[in-house]
């Protein structure tokens, strides 16, 4: 019964607010997980563009986005250009780092690469996956030792994109277990749905979304669960700390990513493709089951 915890910070407010939540919930149960760091300018507004897709639009909708993450986070970047992250919180990054998580690259720009990022050339790529990179790397006082494409957009210019950064470990695609890719380092894959994705449909809500998340772990080795500063370091973070505290009370382990890595010797061979995660808007990158070349 481990469950590995990824912990996304995507914006301004969800590193100013929440990541100081989220280190408390974690330090009262002396639990470990890894955080992956957005470093660049907070353009998340820009996504409100995307409104004119139904399918987001829906997603907006069925969230309470407004509610959850406030107007700033949903106006930011959208007027001017958003602030540099790293800039005004390096100390929170480094204070994460002396907690003794997992520290891991997520974007220099989270809303670029999300929206952009698959048509990007590869020397634009190359150059937004450096950025944040060494950003972190400053803040911190060395390099992030993971990574985690944002929304699961991937691509293999994307994955060409970090070569020489000898990340351990990325965590890119939806599916379930760890495996070894053609290309990078393995991939971690994250298999239960996030809050999100889940309210909202088929009768799930708040009151009972921490039962709906615990029917969905396989409980067959691990599970891996995908969290944001924005929302359980926010408003939700008393409905994160229940379910936690729910799993330890039932002898569940609570782990970094790279703690399953180590685990999951020999690798299976496996690769990434587009496929779409049901309560998300668009394409995610998905672990395929036909061998790699």
């Amino acid at each position: 019964m481990r469950l590995g915890l990824r912990i996304d910070v995507d914006t301004f407010r969800g590193t100013q607010r929440g990541l100081p939540v989220l280190r408390r919930i974690l330090a009262d149960r002396g639990v470990r997980a890894s955080f992956f760091l957005t470093a660049g300018p907070d353009n998340m507004g820009r996504h409100l563009w995307r409104m004119l897709r139904p399918s987001f639009a829906a997603k907006m909708m069925r969230s309470k986005a407004a509610n959850i993450y406030g107007w700033d986070i949903l106006l930011r970047g959208t007027l001017w250009p958003g602030p540099v992250i790293h800039r005004h919180f390096a100390a929170g990054f480094r204070g994460l780092a002396n907690d003794g998580h997992e520290i891991g690259m997520h974007a220099w720009d989270h809303h670029r690469w999300q929206v952009w990022g698959h048509r990007m050339q590869l020397e634009d790529l190359c150059d937004e996956v450096r950025r944040g990179h060494d950003a972190i790397a400053e803040a911190i006082g060395h390099p992030p030792t993971c990574t985690a494409a944002p929304g699961w957009r991937c691509t293999q210019d994307m994955l060409a994109a970090r070569e020489g950064l000898n990340y351990r470990y990325a965590s890119d695609c939806r599916g379930h277990g760890v495996f070894q890719p053609t290309h990078g380092p393995p991939q971690i894959c994250v298999n239960l749905p996030t809050w999100d994705e889940a309210v909202g449909s088929n009768g799930v809500d708040d009151d009972n979304f921490n039962t709906y998340l615990r029917s969905c772990m396989k409980l067959d080795g691990f599970d891996v669960l995908t969290i944001h500063a924005e929302s359980e370091g926010g408003v939700k973070a008393s409905m994160f700390e229940a379910f936690l505290d729910n799993w330890l009370a039932e002898g569940g382990e609570v782990t970094t990513l790279g703690a399953l890595v180590d685990d999951a010797s020999p690798l299976a061979h496996a690769s990434l493709a587009k496929g779409m995660v049901s309560g998300r808007s668009g394409w995610v990158a998905v672990r395929s089951e036909e061998k790699a070349a």
